[in-house]
């Protein structure tokens, strides 16, 4: 039997309904439905998932707005005053170091720092501050930790942190302080910083060597390769440098006077460690469920870690146990106009959670944006905002979208530099084995540097936002220079008529014929020079152009460049092994001081001279910076520091260990209910202070992303045009088969015959 044809009208009616309801359950938001009403900050990270969350190994800008947010340094910085002021995180206060000469005697705080045997730190940490809940710190029923002995089977089906069904915290003490500057010397991940801490703290070197033999003995038996390893249990294994004098002082001793040594302690590696964390972590089966603090950490900040989906998704939820801490009232004299005082003595966190999504892509991170599902693009990085600054000065419909949908755009200068790096244990461009290789050598780094237009780079691919370095210090930090001689790189630029150019290409082409390689041929062998470039991103189609922006300036002066681009992570191993021959790279500062910048060329701080525990890329090694290093830290800011800078950044120019690149103009990116939105990159728990206005948020993401229905009528109208001529000729055939049919039944029996 066939089913009854609906009539014209109401075949049209259904097409336009069906259509209608089909489209009203489309929706372009990527998140769940009602997100954008929740106490929730959204923005990014681009290409790959942090790589390292474990306090003692984890040191690049990734990764800072998660480990920033769940563990509590002792010391931070005022979150609205410039210059930066130290302020005191999980410690009472910022403490004053006492000084000894080599005999013990306590010596005034304006002792010479050349007689200062040791500096003694006792730091009091606040009492009642808790971790937030993990099952590292679980117990069962009869007070016994409820997952420190489990075997193998037993995490079978565990993935995720949320797995484990219990619990626990516990108060924090100095003893968890402590265990972190022991774990600092650990064998079994890369701590950046132990190089050039250890060379400080009093035993921490010798320490060091000292567990590394303790380590071994715990791998006996054991295959290189085999991940589950037997705790290295740091509260077995004491050293003079650290200790508790109680459950809430601290004391470091350090050796000589180091000034810097208090910014340190605002850095993640002086979090606190608790022993629990290794002891649950280091059972069987944890390392290859990837159970680990580089995926879960464990801290006493503002918020813990909840989800962790590799290269798609992370979320910080706010911790319960966090004591809270009162917003700011006071800052710069500009602040209170731009509303930064507002929340004056408020509690913060401010938000509930915070939602990081992984965008590959430039294009679609600033599409989401500006559809108002990302508060901010990427809340680390202050180069995205400056991009939408550029995009505003150049277009007037940019202009006038960024102000109807009050984008705000608040800029500063930083403490920051891109460069590109040669590496000095490279056979062609790094120090050579003799004197007359080191001689060619420099002077086809000096070469390089000289072609390398970074006025140009900053014009194109920065629209003007930044200016050429002249060396690694950047401007706002004390001993950089902006004029008089040190203030220009002698190597790359020229004074003529009073004022500093850039010297002409065909100098560099000289200096190129000297190193042996003239119009970038081999002089012995007649081969092209290929040298090799190390990039930190992927090669999309957003990053073609500088790279061949790149082999543009290396063919000025007929050197071949062959570019080998990757994500940050395999970025990061190549140079941890020292496998690159030149690099791009950036610095943000960890403090306000030129010493961490300089830091970067010092010679024990080498990266692949100290398995990756240092920041040292370049490998370089000079005794006269090494020294002249070294005698800095003994000094506060004055004329003595300020010379031994200057000579410094000379040596450095001189060896072109760098091209030195550019200083960025930095500026950050927020949608209008995002507030207190001050751009830093020095302060890296600056999440905690951001408020958001869910209510409004959501008015202006239904406002922006409005459905368009007229194209759904026009096609429901469209198909029921088409539609009507075949449903007229089909109920036409339809009455004519019927009166065929009544005609037939109306004839005699038998009239056939």
């Amino acid at each position: 039997m066939r089913a009854p044809v609906p009539n014209g009208r109401f075949a049209a009616a259904v097409a336009v309904l069906a259509l209608t309801a089909a489209c009203s359950e489309v929706g372009n938001s990527p998140y769940a439905s009602g997100a954008e009403r929740s106490n929730t900050f959204f923005t990014a990270f681009q290409e790959r998932s942090p790589k390292y969350l474990d306090p003692t190994s984890s040191y690049s800008n990734d990764e800072t707005p998660y480990t920033y947010q769940i563990y509590e340094p002792l010391y931070g910085y005022h979150f609205l005053k410039r210059p930066y002021a130290l302020v005191p995180r999980a410690a009472e206060a910022v403490a004053l170091p006492r000084y000894y000469d080599a005999d013990g005697k306590e010596l005034p705080a304006s002792a010479p720092g050349g007689t200062i045997a040791h500096s003694v730190y006792d730091i009091r940490v606040r009492k009642g501050i808790r971790f937030a809940p993990h099952p590292a710190f679980a117990r069962d029923s009869a007070g016994n930790p409820a997952y420190h002995s489990m075997r193998r089977e037993d995490v079978a089906d565990k993935y995720r942190i949320d797995d484990f069904r219990q619990n626990g915290t516990r108060e924090l003490t100095a003893h968890d302080y402590v265990y972190a500057i022991r774990r600092l010397a650990t064998p079994r991940i890369k701590s950046p910083s132990f190089s050039l801490i250890s060379e400080y703290i009093v035993g921490l070197k010798e320490y060091g060597e000292r567990i590394v033999e303790v380590d071994r003995q715990l791998r006996k038996g054991l295959s290189p390769t085999d991940r589950d390893l037997p705790m290295l249990d740091f509260r077995q294994h004491a050293f003079a440098g650290a200790e508790a004098l109680d459950e809430h002082t601290l004391r470091i001793r350090i050796k000589g006077k180091y000034p810097q040594f208090k910014y340190w302690l605002a850095m993640t590696f002086f979090a606190p460690v608790p022993w629990e964390a290794d002891k649950f972590y280091a059972q069987p089966g944890m390392a290859e469920k990837n159970l680990s603090l580089n995926y879960w950490p464990i801290g006493t900040g503002p918020f813990m870690l909840v989800e962790y989906e590799e290269n798609r998704q992370h979320v910080l939820a706010r911790n319960p146990n966090f004591r809270g801490e009162p917003y700011p009232c006071e800052g710069e004299a500009r602040d209170r106009a731009e509303g930064l005082l507002e929340d004056c003595g408020k509690n913060t966190p401010f938000v509930e959670r915070v939602v990081f999504s992984v965008e590959k892509e430039t294009i679609p991170l600033k599409t989401k944006f500006f559809q108002g599902y990302y508060d901010s693009p990427v809340v680390e990085r202050l180069d995205v905002g400056t991009e939408y600054l550029v995009e505003m000065t150049d277009s007037k419909d940019k202009l006038a979208e960024y102000r109807r949908k009050g984008v705000r755009l608040p800029s500063t200068i930083e403490a920051n530099n891109w460069y590109v790096g040669f590496n000095m244990l490279d056979p062609v461009v790094g120090w050579g084995k003799t004197p007359d290789e080191r001689a060619r050598n420099r002077k086809l780094r000096q070469a390089l540097s000289l072609a390398i237009d970074w006025e140009e780079y900053i014009q194109i691919f920065e629209q003007g936002q930044g200016m050429a370095a002249q060396g690694p210090l950047p401007p706002g930090l004390f001993g950089y220079r902006d004029d008089g001689p040190a203030a220009f790189n002698p190597i790359v630029y020229r004074t003529l008529d009073g004022r500093s150019e850039r010297r002409p290409i065909e100098e560099a082409k000289k200096l190129l014929a000297e190193a042996g390689y003239p119009e970038g041929r081999d002089a012995k062998s007649g081969q092209p020079l290929v040298l090799n470039f190390d990039y930190q991103r992927a090669l999309t189609p957003a990053i073609r152009p500088r790279m061949a922006w790149y082999q543009k300036q290396f063919a000025k002066v007929g050197v071949q460049l062959e570019i080998r681009a990757t994500d940050y992570n395999r970025f990061q191993d190549k140079m941890n092994k020292g496998t690159i021959q030149i690099y791009f790279w950036g610095w943000l500062a960890d403090y306000p001081d030129a010493e961490n910048f300089l830091f970067l060329l010092y010679g024990p701080n080498a990266k692949a001279l100290t398995n990756g525990n240092g920041e040292n890329n370049s490998n370089y090694q000079n005794a006269e910076f090494d020294r002249r290093f070294e005698l800095m830290k003994f000094e506060d800011d004055g004329p003595v520091k300020a010379r031994l800078i200057d000579e410094m950044i000379a040596i450095a120019q001189h060896d072109a260990v760098w091209s030195f690149g550019y200083f960025p103009t930095s500026a950050a990116a927020f949608h209008q209910w995002v507030y207190n939105g001050k751009p830093t990159q020095i302060i890296r728990n600056h999440i905690q202070y951001l408020r958001v206005d869910p209510q409004l948020r959501a008015q202006k993401v239904a406002e922006w992303n409005r459905p368009l229905w007229w194209p759904v009528w026009l096609i429901a109208l469209a198909l029921a045009a088409a539609l009507l001529p075949a449903l007229r000729a089909y109920r036409r055939r339809e009455r004519e088969n019927a009166a065929r049919t009544l005609a037939g039944s109306a004839a005699p029996a038998g009239a056939a015959d």
